[in-house]
């Protein structure tokens, strides 16, 4: 692995920008945001038609990683885990007191190959396996910590299509090449043929793009672009998860990018109360989100956040739970540790799903 910085230091976190209502940008047009303007932009997103699972992963997990290609692979299996549980967000967020301003980090270019801090490759390893493969190229410039990714299994994710494959939305990057009387922009969806948006944007911006029923790609008919969360909405097609950076597990709940924030808060330890799978019983929600800890646990990322003196975790989390008592190995490992929760959860969240859907 590339050396680290030290814990002390500013560490600089890639993200593909959130744009469009839940597109991605490139790093070329990545502009900082005021924290008073994303503030505002939360306080004024449309509330979510279908509720939403989260996780948060602690990136520290990735400095216990004994080589690159380790690390690559205890990525690639967070992102396998992600996308099996149906997973709308993955938070990383950082072991360390919450004293740093999140806005360092979530559009800062950080194209080097060396002092990236876990949190960085995390994050850089989960965003690219989400990405369907063909637009990979154009939105991931070539970068050190890449170097393994091709051992890693495919998510095959719904929205990672193939060539031939026709589905009421495809995901796409728009290019350069604009239309003569600029009317649109085209839009490479991975198909023969690139598709006209009825949106002018420029280059470089992943969108979601509806497809429609005309298959004919020589017509120039224009395409809509829509919110990634539509293809679930309308068709309960999972669409992939977004990635968000937080400077403390505090932030993680601070500045959860859903109005309202999360409605049910759950933790994850050894040190928490047992209930069978099949006894719990979750409240409906909006929001839920499901937080891990690394090798001390989330009791040190409680700690050791400043916002969060002398509290203990049963007071910040609505649910904590052992979902893993009597195990035989004196640790579970986080990546083995959500496989365990999510597929124990699975049927308390589709219980609750189901008590939303009859309460609309």
């Amino acid at each position: 692995m590339a050396k680290k910085k030290k814990r002390d230091e500013p560490e600089e976190v890639e993200l593909l920008k959130l744009v469009n209502g839940g597109s991605y940008e490139t790093k070329q047009h990545k502009k900082k945001k005021s924290k008073k303007k994303r503030e505002n932009e939360k306080d004024d997103a449309e509330p979510e038609a279908t509720p939403t699972v989260s996780i948060a992963v602690p990136g520290s997990i990735i400095d216990n990683a004994q080589s690159l290609e380790l690390a690559t692979r205890l990525a690639g299996q967070i992102a396998r885990a992600a996308t099996i549980f149906r997973i709308d967000e993955v938070v990383v967020f950082d072991n360390h007191s919450s004293s740093v301003d999140d806005s360092k980090f979530t559009t800062v270019d950080n194209n080097s190959d060396d002092n990236e801090s876990g949190a960085a490759f995390l994050i850089r390893i989960l965003q690219y396996l989400e990405t369907p493969q063909y637009l990979r190229k154009c939105l991931f410039p070539r970068h050190n910590s890449l170097r393994f990714v091709g051992l890693l299994p495919p998510l095959d994710a719904p929205h990672h299509l193939r060539k031939h494959e026709w589905a009421s939305y495809r995901e796409g990057v728009t290019l350069k090449a604009q239309t003569p009387n600029s009317a649109g922009t085209l839009v490479d969806v991975g198909l023969s043929k690139n598709v006209l948006i009825d949106k002018v944007l420029e280059p470089g911006v992943r969108v979601t793009v509806a497809m429609g029923t005309n298959r004919n790609l020589d017509a120039d008919l224009p395409r809509q672009v829509v919110s990634s969360s539509k293809p679930r909405e309308e068709v309960g097609m999972y669409w992939g998860y977004k990635v968000r950076y937080a400077s403390s597990i505090s932030s993680v709940f601070k500045d959860s990018p859903y109005k309202g924030g999360y409605d049910h808060l759950i933790g994850t330890s050894e040190h928490g109360g047992f209930t069978k799978s099949s006894e719990l019983t979750l409240p409906s929600f909006r929001h839920l989100l499901i937080a891990f800890g690394g090798l001390a646990g989330l009791e040190e990322s409680i700690e050791e956040d400043s916002n969060l003196k002398g509290k203990e975790a049963q007071e910040i989390f609505d649910s904590y739970l052992n979902v893993c008592p009597n195990q035989g190995s004196r640790t579970i490992r986080t990546e083995e540790a959500i496989f365990i929760s999510l597929q124990y959860f699975q049927e308390p969240i589709n219980q609750a799903l189901q008590r939303f859907e009859h309460q609309k």
